[in-house]
């Protein structure tokens, strides 16, 4: 019954719109005649063959319009590419009239100069038409749209064209109750300019003295760098008022911009809006139309690098996590993805080399992107036994099965802690970097791995942590005043990974460009202001000294280590001195099974991996944490 009312109403649509283009093909032509004789009627209308003319060019005009599609749009949406599309249809109906006339009759008694009148009239005609019904739909049809008590006055921030599409957006569609008031722009040359009737005032710098009444500032800049964006957020909390920002370019993954993408400024604003620009090229060379097996799926990077892996459109994408929900969630995002690529989740762990081998003989995986590693300092302290399992074993049960199967490339993801290690998860890390480097020379499998400090905003790490404080009402606690740490995004983190596995040929531990390191006190800072606080005076800030296995400083390359630049600007080739033999005389101890064992005695442990990692010095007064057994009341 719907489905008939709506195909009805395209056949009326459908007939409105042939009679309107008939009727402003005919009066283009009969004006145009009118025009070219100074408003007489010229000779050759009283002829008998003016209707076989007539009817001929009727005839073809409403073919090419068909053949343009110009009468398959909603036309209350209109754009410039539909005015576009009808002055080419007027275009190229009017050079077939001028040859069929000319070919056929000649133009004797018909000046020539007439069809030029016809085309422009009639375009003229027939673009109006439709540029009538969108402003019918936009601003006739519901003229109270703006006067609605819910309606907020906005000023958008960025006259560039995601300013120019966010208005339009807002001007056409009511649904969204914001009215555009005016842009902000540093460009100079824009001020004093209207784009779409909405003025653009002054410098972005100006928000705060502006006289304009507006409730919400909109931020319409995905390309700004962290410098730009952390100016704009400051000019933003000058002026008082609520704002609220598009993505970066990064997490727009699938390139479409729209009002309802708008989200309350977080710190990744802050500390990584900072563009990556990729080679698609080298990426899509190893994984387009690739099996591929991503460790660790569900995970913050795991997950990060499905979604980025499948825009580059490999032939099978498999998901292995040994987290139930974490799989359950990646995989339930992806389903909503309109891809063509096979995705296999595979719930099972890195440490069962039985299951690995079973993958692997059931998918024969082409690329492995190992992200699966257990990864919480204080965690692992006091459990070296499982990051040893996890981080170590689980790495070397990777590549074994890799190598078994005859993987083209193998992509470890690595981390900054794995430098001058004082902590387990750091030296178990380093292991194994140096595990996929001693078997980049057992065949043909590519082996390389991929060094980078913190991502913000993955699970458990400081700033969802600081975001439940600030919440609960404080005291957001900080080990240590002078703590720093290397950050950047995501998605930004997840697409150098791919891009160095693009660069790798075998045996490289790359190191991502982090920037600069950025103390957790001043992020703290930042994460209050953000929540409408004041640090100390709304928010306590409390140091609780540093945790077991925790350093003020993180580095991203030893002492003994260089880095040389490759093509990519932020990623470099970290090289050593540790040669080929003592790697292969690590790897050799570590499969003779010198970890295997020792559950529970930790030192037992640490020991083993100090003499494994020679940078690694374990913290000998290190105690066990004091848990107070009290028998509860109940039971007293």
């Amino acid at each position: 019954m719907k489905l008939s009312l709506y195909n009805r109403r395209l056949n009326r649509n459908l007939v409105i719109l042939l009679v309107v283009d008939s009727g402003s093909i005919i009066m283009g032509f009969f004006m145009a005649a009118m025009l070219r004789h100074d408003f007489t009627i010229p000779e050759f209308l009283y002829t008998q063959g003016i209707f076989a003319i007539v009817a001929s060019i009727l005839f073809l005009k409403i073919a090419v319009f068909r053949f343009f599609k110009l009468y398959r749009g909603m036309w209350r949406y209109t754009s410039v590419w539909d005015m576009v599309n009808i002055l080419k249809a007027n275009l190229i109906a009017s050079i077939l009239i001028i040859t069929a006339i000319g070919f056929f009759r000649g133009f004797d008694g018909i000046a020539r100069s007439i069809f030029i009148l016809d085309f422009l009239l009639t375009a003229g005609f027939t673009g109006a038409f439709r540029l009538g019904i969108r402003l019918f739909f936009t601003h006739l049809l519901d003229p109270k749209t703006y006067k609605n008590d819910d309606t907020k006055k906005v000023i958008l921030l960025g006259a560039g064209g995601t300013g120019e599409f966010i208005c339009r957006e807002l001007l056409s569609d009511k649904k969204h109750l914001m009215q555009p008031i005016g842009f902000m722009d540093d460009n100079e040359g824009l001020h004093g300019a209207e784009i779409h009737g909405i003025p653009v005032i002054d410098s972005i710098d100006m928000l705060s003295k502006i006289v304009l009444q507006y409730d919400e500032a909109l931020i319409c800049c995905p390309a700004a760098t962290r410098v730009e964006m952390r100016r704009i957020i400051n000019f933003c909390k000058e002026s008082g008022k609520p704002f609220r920002t598009l993505p970066s370019v990064s997490e727009l993954v699938q390139g479409q911009v729209s009002v309802s993408q708008f989200r309350e400024v977080s710190l990744v604003d802050l500390l990584g809006r900072d563009e990556v620009v990729l080679d698609k090229t080298s990426i899509s060379k190893y994984l387009q139309g690739k099996r591929i097996i991503i460790t660790g799926a569900g995970g913050s990077i795991g997950s990060e690098l499905v979604r980025q892996c499948l825009k580059f459109e490999p032939a099978l994408l498999v998901m292995l996590d040994n987290s139930e929900f974490n799989l359950f969630e990646i995989e339930r995002e992806v389903l909503t993805i309109d891809t063509h690529v096979l995705i296999k989740p595979v719930l099972s762990d890195i440490r069962d080399s039985y299951i690995l081998n079973r993958v692997f003989q059931e998918f024969e995986p082409q690329v492995v992107l190992h992200a699966a590693a257990y990864k919480h300092v204080p965690m692992q302290e006091a459990f070296p036994w499982e990051a040893v399992k996890t981080n170590v074993l689980g790495t070397s049960n990777m590549v074994n099965v890799s190598l078994e199967h005859d993987v083209e490339k193998f992509v470890l993801v690595s981390t900054d802690k794995a430098v001058k290690p004082v902590n387990v998860m750091g030296a178990t890390k380093r292991l194994a970097e140096l595990i996929i480097q001693g078997a980049n020379r057992a065949n043909g499998t590519n082996f390389m791995a991929v060094r980078f400090g913190n991502v913000l905003g993955s699970s458990g790490s400081v700033i969802p942590i600081f975001q439940e404080q600030i919440k609960a009402g404080g005291p957001v606690t900080i080990t240590d005043p002078d703590m720093e740490r290397y950050f950047m995004s995501i998605p930004e983190a997840a697409q150098l990974i791919l891009q160095a596995g693009g660069l790798g040929e075998g045996g490289e531990v790359f190191v991502l460009d982090m920037g600069e390191p950025i103390r957790i006190l001043d992020i703290a800072h930042e994460l209050i202001r953000l929540s409408g606080y004041e640090p100390e005076l709304d928010i306590p800030i409390s140091f609780i000294g540093a945790r077991p296995g925790e350093k003020k400083v993180e580095e991203l390359v030893l002492d003994s280590e260089y880095v040389d630049k490759t093509s990519h600007e932020k990623i470099m080739i970290v090289n050593n001195d540790l040669s080929t033999e003592d790697i292969t005389r690590i790897t050799d101890r570590i499969l003779a099974g010198e970890l295997d064992g020792n559950e529970f005695d930790k030192n037992e442990i640490r020991q083993r991996l100090s003499s494994l990692v020679m940078e690694y010095e374990p913290d000998k007064d290190q105690r066990e944490p004091v848990i107070l057994r009290v028998q509860p009341e109940v039971l007293a």
